[in-house]
């Protein structure tokens, strides 16, 4: 009898429903001492609160909430944590105003504590009988000492349940903002540099005039873009994404212009154009900078004349289109250079955004790393970790190069590795332990169009001396350097140049490195 009880209050932890679990809790309690009222209550802020009961009128007392400071049984048995046996008529912790308004009062009152394995008590189980007889209560030392032992069991259980369902509730809450966060599509901000970037997406909105958006790699363009498209009266229609570094430049301009039958080999029927598919509403070309110059010209067409003509039609079509593009390349230089058209680019930088780095809006620095594990712990089903004091100065210091991007990156990376809720120091992986604890004003800047130092101009000591090479000279040297410690291997270059494949493949292209390739297996 008494293993199968055990037995029964231990099945009762596989029950994660806090509802269910105190229903069946309370029940058992009930039937073991051939008593039909009863109550559980859990101390919460705002008093001793009774979650669960069963019995006559038990729905005047389910819900209700007792002052922490009022007098009272339940109070009494979560302080002291011991087992009350009490008989309410002569008892002063009763707190007679609870039954004012029941038809059938208690006679008798035997009231266990919650307590986890530990000791701590967080609530307490009432077991009422209402027979002035007491006729069916066991009230034997021995077997209230095992109700207890039972109460013990079913209490860790209980506890379980109430913190799983908490949990639920906070993962719920989570979502939903991540769900309003991607609706509205852009991270938070409170600097003054991004406050600048929000009040000017509000006045381009109203427009139909093409925006370039500029910045470093990982500073938002396309979240930008995002945000522009959706103030913008168009935002009913679509908004076609296209990077031109991720596809081939002999693909790229039948995805923008779409082709007939039989354009070329391989095209076994019609299809519709990126320019065509954004009718109505916006196209936005992220890494316009790697277009190539031959296609920029027919992009120029459809800004002056909003006609396309597909690959292999003889025929034009009109096209309403709003064009936004964004690159983390200097275009200005890239004109000078001859590797980018310049009436194109006075065609899009009709409206110009430049997007500053992370390292120029370090108050956001807390703000977006708090967004971003509490994103990502609702994605996982965990608790959010948070940062320490010391954790958020480390951040500070660091020159994040790859920006909100890296930020994002590192939040997923604690998530999953970070054992404790508060992240520390030692959690963070060794670029971020080793960050130079230098001023915002003082950060360095790898400003696009930085005219070289002087040759006589001395160089300061542990600076790099870069001598008379060129710009393009010191990109070859440094992605050949990141190809040799990366053993060739492309995705961990880009990885730790803080761009995408796509973006350094093409890169490569424009320096005229030869690209690594695969060796085939030697045949047998």
């Amino acid at each position: 009898m008494r293993e199968s009880l055990v037995e029964l209050f231990q099945s009762f932890s596989d029950e994660l429903d806090p509802q269910q679990l105190q229903r069946k809790f309370l029940r058992a309690l009930l039937r073991l001492q051939n008593v039909d009222r009863g109550s559980v209550w859990i101390r919460r802020e705002e008093g001793f609160c009774c979650v669960e009961a069963e019995g006559i009128e038990s729905d005047k007392v389910k819900g209700l909430c007792l002052p922490l400071e009022a007098k009272s049984l339940v109070r009494w048995v979560i302080e002291t944590g011991k087992m009350a046996l009490s008989r309410p008529d002569g008892d002063p912790r009763h707190f007679q105003a609870i039954e004012a308004d029941l038809a059938l009062k208690s006679s008798l009152i035997l009231a266990f504590p919650l307590q986890l394995k530990d000791g701590t008590v967080y609530g307490a189980v009432e077991v009422i009988d209402t027979n002035p007889e007491h006729s069916q209560v066991n009230l034997e030392k021995q077997y209230l000492d095992f109700l207890q032992e039972l109460v013990n069991i079913g209490a860790v259980s209980l506890s379980n349940a109430l913190e799983y369902d908490k949990q639920c509730c906070v993962t719920r809450l989570l979502r939903s903002e991540i769900e309003a966060l991607r609706e509205d599509g852009l991270a938070v901000g409170q600097s003054a540099a991004f406050q600048q970037v929000i009040a000017t997406l509000a006045s381009y909105a109203a427009t139909d005039y093409p925006v370039l958006i500029t910045g470093e790699s990982g500073t938002g363009k396309e979240l930008v873009a995002t945000r522009l498209h959706r103030l913008s009266p168009r935002r009913d229609q679509p908004l076609v994404v296209q990077n031109c570094s991720a596809i081939p430049e002999t693909l790229l301009e039948s995805e923008l212009f779409g082709y007939k039958k039989g354009a070329f080999s391989g095209a076994v029927k019609d299809k519709k154009g990126l320019f065509e598919a954004a009718d109505g509403g916006t196209l936005f070309l992220d890494e316009i900078g790697d277009m190539p110059i031959e296609l920029q010209a027919k992009v120029l067409r459809v800004i002056q004349s909003n006609e396309i003509k597909p690959l292999g039609s003889t025929e034009t079509r009109w096209v309403d289109v709003r064009l936004i593009a964004a690159t983390n390349r200097n275009l200005e230089r890239m004109v000078a250079e001859k590797s980018f058209r310049r009436d194109l680019f006075y065609r899009l930088s009709v409206l110009p955004i430049a997007l500053p780095p992370l390292r120029e809006r370090q108050e956001d620095i807390p703000l977006l790393f708090t967004l971003f594990l509490r994103r990502e712990a609702a994605k996982n089903g965990v608790v959010p970790k948070r940062a320490g004091s010391e954790v958020l100065a480390l951040l500070h210091a660091y020159p994040w190069p790859g920006n909100i991007r890296e930020l994002e990156n590192l939040a997923k990376y604690l998530t999953v590795v970070c054992a404790q809720e508060e992240i520390g120091p030692a959690d963070l992986p060794p670029p971020y332990m080793a960050a130079p604890a230098m001023p915002a004003g003082k950060m360095p800047r790898p400003a696009p169009g930085l005219s070289p130092q002087p040759s006589a101009m001395p160089v300061p000591a542990g600076a790099l001396d870069f001598g008379q090479r060129t710009w393009e000279e010191v990109e070859r040297d440094y992605a050949t350097y990141l190809l040799e410690q990366h053993h060739m291997n492309m995705t961990w270059a880009a990885e730790a140049a803080g761009v995408n494949r796509s973006t350094f493949v093409s890169r490569l292209r424009r320096l005229n490195l030869t690209l690594p390739r695969r060796r085939r297996p030697a045949s047998r």
